[in-house]
């Protein structure tokens, strides 16, 4: 392909979603968890349920339109063939933006906004729109060796705008989104006009540095994250070939592993379908399994996950933060975001912004952005 940008469309055979159907009517269920709600993992009862509305009414045809409603692309960057949407604005002094997703996530997080992104009804809060599918996920190629780390992918993303023709662009990302993000304020900081972030990373300065009541809280979540929620987290960053055949064999299984990180990331109040439709999780389990990423998306855990250096960024940085997502201390980002131009904590809201405060998340992404314009 080279240096080649060819237009690509999802469309999965229709033999691939038969056979989806049949293994989920085949599956062989565990035993019913031994403790109450979901402290084990996401409940028999429930994952039960959602894989009978799996097999029977999810119309996968329907998320194909959403994604070929926006242009998409494909190119060959590094060696890797890379999946990207691209919706310019017809407003011709729009800021490109680049939005990079996380795991268990993809482009479909973003397809919804990128309407008002790029047809704002204020000409100045207009976007032009980048969105790629990270290495191993979705649409984009698998890598076949190692060494595809959040550096690398974050270089691939700076050749991908200079090859789009964006001399300047803003960035944003949650999750790994927000690592690459943050990263290319190193890789790319001639070029890049500032960076949002929702999930803020930083390490703890080599210096203490005093914590205010807010940031105390942070510590203390942070702690919480650490001692009850990243099991998965240190299965994918050391053994993701083992978990990777049974995310290959088993889409009951593959679902339940998205579920387990969206029930536990998701602002919800004991239900998440009150915060994301079925529709919304059954969408991203069958782009997982219709594409075999389960295991090639778990890699980047083992590439990059609590190896990456954190380096200072000295580029325009904002941060929007949710209450139901990672917290950081603040007084630890402004020790690694040199110019820290945005903060703002919210009262509602979690790890997946794009899908369960939408509005919110474009009016941070335009109140920062106009700062920098």
């Amino acid at each position: 392909m080279g240096a080649e940008i060819t237009p690509f469309q999802v469309s999965q055979p229709e033999d691939a979603l038969r056979e989806l159907r049949r293994r989920l009517a085949a599956t062989r269920w565990p035993d019913a968890e031994t403790a109450d709600g979901w402290e084990q993992g996401p409940p028999l009862s429930y994952v039960q349920e959602l894989c009978a509305v799996w097999e029977r009414d999810h119309d996968w045809r329907i998320a194909e339109k959403r994604l070929n409603a926006v242009p998409q692309f494909r190119t060959e960057i590094d060696g890797l063939d890379v999946h990207f949407l691209h919706a310019r604005s017809p407003h011709p002094d729009a800021t490109p933006l680049l939005l990079t997703h996380g795991w268990p996530s993809s482009v479909l997080e973003f397809v919804d906004l990128i309407p008002e992104l790029t047809h704002p009804a204020d000409p100045s809060h207009a976007f032009h729109v980048v969105c790629p599918s990270l290495p191993g996920h979705g649409f984009s190629g698998k890598p076949a060796s190692s060494g595809w780390t959040v550096a690398r992918t974050a270089r691939a993303w700076a050749r991908l705008m200079s090859r789009l023709g964006y001399q300047r662009y803003g960035a944003h990302g949650g999750d790994w989104g927000s690592w690459v993000s943050a990263e290319l304020g190193t890789a790319d900081p001639e070029h890049v006009l500032g960076i949002h972030l929702t999930m803020p990373l930083a390490k703890a300065p080599e210096q203490p540095v005093e914590l205010d009541e807010r940031d105390q809280r942070a510590m203390a979540r942070m702690t919480s994250f650490g001692q009850n929620r990243s099991g998965y987290a240190v299965i994918q960053s050391t053994r993701p070939q083992a978990l990777g055949y049974g995310l290959a064999d088993s889409p009951a299984g593959q679902l339940s592993w998205i579920l387990d990180r969206l029930w536990a990331w998701v602002d919800h109040d004991g239900d998440p379908n009150t915060a994301l439709p079925p529709n919304t999780l059954l969408d991203t389990a069958t782009l997982y399994w219709l594409t075999g990423t389960g295991t090639s998306s778990a890699r980047l855990f083992w590439e990059s996950f609590g190896k990456e250096p954190m380096n200072p960024t000295n580029v325009p940085v904002g941060c929007s933060v949710f209450p139901k997502d990672a917290w950081l201390p603040r007084a630890w980002a402004e020790q690694r975001f040199t110019d820290l131009r945005y903060w703002k904590d919210h009262d509602s809201g979690g790890h997946f912004s794009a899908w369960e405060r939408p509005a919110v998340l474009i009016d941070e992404l335009r109140a920062f952005f106009a700062l920098l314009n």
